[in-house]
């Protein structure tokens, strides 16, 4: 089961601290680092957004190893020629280790403080039909657009969201990943069967798209680290002491065994949402301890 580190960075993470997570996700052999397109903040209210792809592409110039990609970039912030060009020009600079992590958008509140439309449901499944068709056509088909990324065919498309119609028709079509997010293993079976079976009405092998799970994340070496990071944590996100049902959480072996209970349940990978990204601490733990103990999972 291949697990990455996965940042929310509108919450204050600042330039070094991008840098050094990058770096300690090298240094400990953590495959990926992702992080969320989001440009206002909610745990750290108001939150301070450095802009999702310009600081890809930065750090994909001081990394050597990891891939790096979005989870994911809205439709509604960034027009398809636009961000299909952004995740390229990361390509290049990486050598071709990005991944375009793709959604339909759905902070209202977000996109009215930036100015950003948000249409209704139904015009934003519409807008994100186009824009996944448009981006892949720009990467592999339109000879009119240059350069193409080094990748070949394409860069990886993830497309993330809840395993209904408006994404799953697009996923099936074009992306390589299935990413959903805060999900006990139980719903990633429901949702996994539904995207199986979008494959097969489309006459797509299912085993030729990954599905993935996004959720929050909090572990310790033994039972007092856990305990000092899961009240870090709880602070951030205002809860005194109940977690989500969708929350993985334990020492390292809890933790391996909750991944597969997730594997089990049909996840191929997991994306460890890290809310408190100053402890790099915790980036050891995934690289060293976690990811040989679930590597077969």
């Amino acid at each position: 089961m291949r697990l990455r580190l996965m940042i929310e960075g509108q919450e204050d993470v600042t330039w070094p601290q991008w840098v050094a997570l990058a770096r300690a996700c090298e240094q400990h052999g953590v495959e990926g680092l992702f992080r969320s397109d989001h440009y206002r903040g909610w745990t750290r209210s108001p939150g301070g957004a450095l802009d999702a792809w310009t600081t890809l592409a930065g750090l994909a110039a001081v990394t050597e190893r990891i891939r790096l990609g979005t989870l994911v970039s809205p439709v509604t912030f960034r027009p398809a020629a636009v961000l299909a060009k952004s995740a390229m020009t990361v390509d290049h600079i990486s050598g071709g280790r990005v991944e375009l992590g793709i959604g339909m958008g759905w902070n209202e509140r977000e996109h009215a403080i930036h100015g950003f439309p948000f249409p209704p449901p139904r015009e934003r499944a519409r807008l994100f039909a186009e824009q996944v068709d448009t981006i892949v056509r720009h990467w592999t088909e339109n000879e009119e657009v240059q350069p193409k990324p080094i990748q070949q065919p394409r860069p990886p498309l993830i497309v993330g969201g809840g395993a209904k119609a408006g994404t799953l028709g697009p996923a099936v079509r074009h992306a390589d990943e299935y990413n959903t997010f805060g999900v006990t293993p139980e719903e990633v079976r429901t949702r996994r069967r539904r995207l199986d079976e979008a494959c097969a009405a489309a006459g797509r092998d299912p085993a030729s798209i990954r599905f993935t799970v996004m959720t929050t994340f909090v572990a310790g070496d033994d039972r007092p680290a856990l305990e000092t990071n899961l009240r870090r944590v709880r602070k951030l996100v205002g809860r005194d002491s109940d977690t989500p049902a969708s929350w993985i959480v334990g020492t390292t072996d809890d933790v391996a065994e909750r991944l597969s209970d997730y594997a089990e349940a049909g996840c191929d990978g997991a994306y460890l949402q890290h809310l408190v990204h100053e402890d790099l601490e915790t980036v050891e733990l995934i690289g060293r301890q976690l990811a040989p103990l679930v590597s077969d999972a």
